[in-house]
């Protein structure tokens, strides 16, 4: 997988509200984590998905890359370490580096089972076609039903779609901001 080891900058997006924060100023002062190796565009530690999973969501992340040049990584974690969702979820982006740097098109799912937790992180250049509210929709109406069926394959299979249905939309970025943004 041609994955740039590139600065990724991320928004937060929590996902009980997906509502933007800064990141931490410095992470010398911050536990320090273990994070599984990049080893492919779907980093399974926590085992939630059989290799026919694993390969189809590695094709959405594929078919998003060759379209639209952004890189998609998902991850499941066995752990966050004592971590928050959003503090791992900014320092894995930093340290894999997934986007292009200068264009900070980097998407990552992030799963942590463990602690009942999912997230979106979305870098800068993204994130006029994957807004904060879009996050919040996918991960409440998409992924979190699936999972609380039991079913985290279908979920993250599911998730990964709408986010390259979106990625890939002819909708201008004032059409996703109006929809996204309706009250």
């Amino acid at each position: 997988m041609p994955v740039r080891r590139t600065v990724f900058f991320l928004a937060l997006l929590i996902a009980a509200g997906c509502s933007r924060s800064a990141p931490a100023a410095a992470d010398a002062g911050a536990q320090q984590l273990h994070f599984p190796a990049l080893t492919g565009r779907v980093v399974d530690q926590a085992g939630l998905l059989p290799p026919a999973q694993v390969g189809a969501v590695a094709a959405i992340s594929a078919d998003i890359e060759r379209r639209t040049k952004a890189q998609y990584v998902v991850v499941t974690l066995k752990s966050l370490e004592g971590d928050t969702i959003e503090d791992y979820g900014v320092r894995l982006g930093r340290t894999w580096g997934i986007g292009r740097k200068g264009v900070n098109d980097g998407l990552l799912l992030i799963v942590a089972p463990a602690e009942r937790k999912v997230r979106i992180e979305v870098g800068y250049g993204l994130e006029r076609r994957i807004t904060d509210p879009y996050a919040k929709k996918v991960i409440d109406q998409t992924i979190v039903p699936a999972f609380k069926r039991g079913d985290f394959a279908d979920g993250i299979r599911e998730g990964s779609l709408a986010l390259e249905r979106r990625l890939l939309s002819r909708q201008s970025d004032a059409e996703i901001y109006q929809e996204d943004h309706r009250s």
